[in-house]
């Protein structure tokens, strides 16, 4: 428990308004639960600090900040893994993840380290950018998205120069550090395609990896593994594939909307998820959310089963268009 004085000045300062004296206090929160040796809640107390901050100053929703580097987007966590329709085995591997970061000083007794290194594949929509997310939520951490606008440069060096500092500051802090695209960074080296920067660039990122302390998660995800370099595959202790849904976890997924929206859909579960086989899980959040949408704007009055008639037909037609477009 925090100090009882540091609680009452924090209750009076936000009663006066004193914005300065409030973010003092919180300061001396998390000064103290360090000193405790509460890690966790000390950085969700900052991150939360930060991303508020942040909020005020004009960012949109106030979900997100840039990080002091400027490389690095900090997002909190908002998704859980109960959140998300997952394959067991994924589950599994999360769950043992999350354990084995939760109880690390348990495994260091031992002389042990907990796994941090994910890798995650699959096509694109089907959970990995959202999983990484929930990961964070689970180990009360933020998660810090690298940003590869800012990171990769036009002249020699300057890319793994960047990718130092973001190593850097997510070695300095409790973190999930998440690689989307993975391959934009990772890929092979033996491609005679490339130059010789990206090349320096891999070997850099691996080594990068390597040395990262393992209360920082590094999650990296890739919709084209295949385009991974071979060595980039042996840093990662653990490796996930997301498939896309299938019909019975459609189901599932449609079932967890009704209760979250509190409404049917005027179709069973199983005949909607029927009518959508082959979508993403991307597919099915923008679904659902266009029923939602046209089911608010009817009004009380509303159709459900038309609406997601309509929203049905809609999806089919545009499902058409991109398998016409692929060939």
């Amino acid at each position: 428990m925090a100090r009882s004085d540091l609680l009452l000045k924090l209750v009076e300062s936000g009663l006066r308004g004193d914005a300065a004296g409030f973010r003092n206090v919180v300061a001396a929160l998390i000064s103290d639960e360090r000193d405790k040796q509460h890690h966790v809640l000390a950085d969700r107390i900052e991150a939360t600090t930060q991303n508020a901050s942040a909020a005020h100053n004009g960012n949109p929703a106030g979900t997100a900040a840039l990080s002091s580097s400027s490389l690095l987007l900090s997002i909190v966590p908002r998704l859980t893994l109960d959140d998300l329709v997952l394959p067991e085995p994924v589950r599994l591997l999360c769950q043992e993840v999350v354990e084995e970061q939760l109880r690390s000083e348990l495994l260091r007794n031992h002389n042990l380290e907990p796994r941090n290194r994910i890798l995650l594949t699959g096509q694109p929509g089907n959970g990995k950018t959202s999983l990484a997310e929930a990961l964070a939520s689970a180990l009360m951490v933020p998660l810090l998205v690298v940003r590869y606008e800012d990171v990769i440069g036009t002249y020699l060096g300057e890319t793994s120069t960047r990718l130092a500092k973001v190593f850097a500051y997510a070695a300095a802090r409790r973190c999930v550090l998440f690689f989307d695209e993975f391959e934009t960074l990772g890929k092979e080296r033996g491609d005679i395609h490339e130059t010789g920067e990206i090349k320096r660039v891999v070997s850099s990122l691996l080594l990068q990896i390597d040395s990262l302390p393992s209360h920082v998660v590094v999650i990296a995800a890739s919709n084209h593994p295949e385009l991974l370099d071979r060595a980039a595959w042996r840093r990662f202790q653990v490796r996930a594939v997301l498939p896309p849904p299938a019909q019975a976890q459609i189901a599932e997924w449609l079932r967890c909307c009704e209760e979250q929206l509190g409404m049917g859909f005027g179709y069973s579960v199983r005949t909607l998820a029927d009518k959508l086989k082959g979508s993403s899980f991307s597919d099915l959040s923008e679904f659902t959310l266009a029923v939602n949408r046209k089911v608010v704007l009817a009004g009380p009055d509303a159709n459900i089963r038309a609406i997601v008639k309509t929203c049905l037909e809609l999806w089919g037609e545009r499902q058409q268009a991109n398998q016409t477009q692929a060939v």
